[in-house]
Formats: C-alpha cells, sequence, structure tokens
C-alpha cells in the first residue's frame, strides 16, 4: 500500500490515509489515457453539422443558357457548386460521432490517469471542503493556502455541494465535480486533483476498490 497526507484548509498535515495501488499505483500506460479522451471528446459532440448539397439549394430547374453559339461556359444548372449560392461539395454533413469503450477499459485509463497525477505529486487530499456560504473570496483563499492559486485545480467530492460551486464559477481553470462523475478526461485536463477524503471514499466504493 502507498500512502498520502491528509491536509485541512490551512494546508496543515492532520494526518496520513493508505491508497490502494491497483488506483494510484499500477503500471502507467498514456496509450490507454489516450483512448479514453478521445471517446470521451467524441462523444461530447452533437453531430449536427449541415451543409447543402446541389440537391437542397432552391432554384435551378432549368438551364441558365442554351449549350452552344451562346459565348459563355455551357452550364446546365445555376445549383451547380461552381455558381454562387450553389450546393456545397463533400460538406459536412450531421453524423454519429460516438465511441463506445468498455467500462473495464474506462476504469483502467482512469486508475492510470491517476497513477501519473500520483506520481508527480499532482493529487491532494483534504480532511474536509465545507464553506457556510457560498464566497468567492473565501475559495480564493483555499487556493492560495494550498498554493494552487496559478494551477488549475479539480475538486472531488461526494455530493453536488451548491456553494462550493457558486463560489468556484468566477475562478478560471477551477471546476469541481462528483466523485461518481469522474473519469480520465477530467484528470488529464487540470494540473492538480483535490480530492476530499468522503470524496475519495465515495470514489473507491463506486469502483469497487477497498480503501
Amino acid at each position: 500500500m502507498i500512502d498520502i497526507e491528509i491536509r485541512d484548509i490551512n494546508n496543515n498535515i492532520v494526518g496520513r490515509r493508505q491508497l490502494p495501488e491497483i488506483v494510484f499505483n499500477n503500471q502507467a500506460d498514456e496509450s490507454v489515457v489516450h483512448s479514453a479522451v478521445v471517446a470521451y471528446m467524441a462523444n461530447q459532440r452533437q453531430g449536427t453539422h449541415a451543409t447543402k448539397t446541389r440537391a437542397m439549394v432552391s432554384g435551378g430547374g432549368k438551364k441558365p443558357w442554351r449549350q452552344k453559339h451562346t459565348g459563355r461556359a455551357r452550364h446546365g444548372s445555376i445549383r451547380s457548386p461552381l455558381w454562387r449560392k450553389g450546393g456545397i461539395v463533400f460538406g459536412p454533413q450531421p453524423r454519429d460521432y460516438y465511441i463506445k469503450l468498455p467500462k473495464q477499459m474506462k476504469d483502467v485509463a482512469l486508475f492510470k490517469a491517476l497513477t501519473m497525477k500520483y506520481r508527480d505529486n499532482e493529487i491532494i487530499l483534504l480532511d474536509n471542503l465545507e464553506l457556510v456560504r457560498p464566497k468567492t473570496k473565501d475559495m480564493v483563499n483555499i487556493l492560495k493556502n494550498l498554493q494552487l492559486n496559478d494551477k488549475s485545480v479539480l475538486f472531488v467530492l461526494p455530493a453536488k455541494s451548491e456553494n462550493i460551486l457558486l463560489s468556484v464559477r468566477n475562478i478560471p481553470y477551477v471546476g469541481v465535480i462528483r466523485a461518481e462523475d469522474l473519469n480520465a478526461y477530467h484528470v488529464s485536463l487540470f494540473d492538480e486533483i483535490v480530492f476530499t477524503v468522503s470524496g475519495l471514499d465515495k470514489f473507491l466504493t463506486i469502483k469497487g476498490v477497498n480503501s
């Protein structure tokens, strides 16, 4: 087993916590993480982009002018892509970008991403994170205490906290996520991952890992 320091919001060490090696100390593999990140980003795309082909644009039922003896190039329709307001050739059409990954592969990618974060000392464990009122200044002070004010930070909580969400929404590069929604994309996106103890417990329970 490996361990990590438990800190409070003033950056004081208040204990240590053992971490399961299957999550935070397995063999790193960037290719698996990359596949999971690509799949996540692709699955966020709506795929509703569309352009009109020459069959969709209006007009063009009549040949603009006769084929010969006009001195002009021959044309059969004003819907031709050569014409202004004509159809688009090979333009984007609605499509589904969804990439299906096995759940086990998603978990493996997430664990490997967390392993790389742990080895780079980019994971912090807080004993608790609560705000009695939504106030950005209080959250900024917490980030300064943890020496994270110049980094992108993701807080992993056991459940949605309205006060924390409202307190970080005006702070650039700071995010909040529920433990059950954490994935390899989020881990890779932020410089630092900050778990609360309860958030870590919830995460390990959801993934079926003994803490």
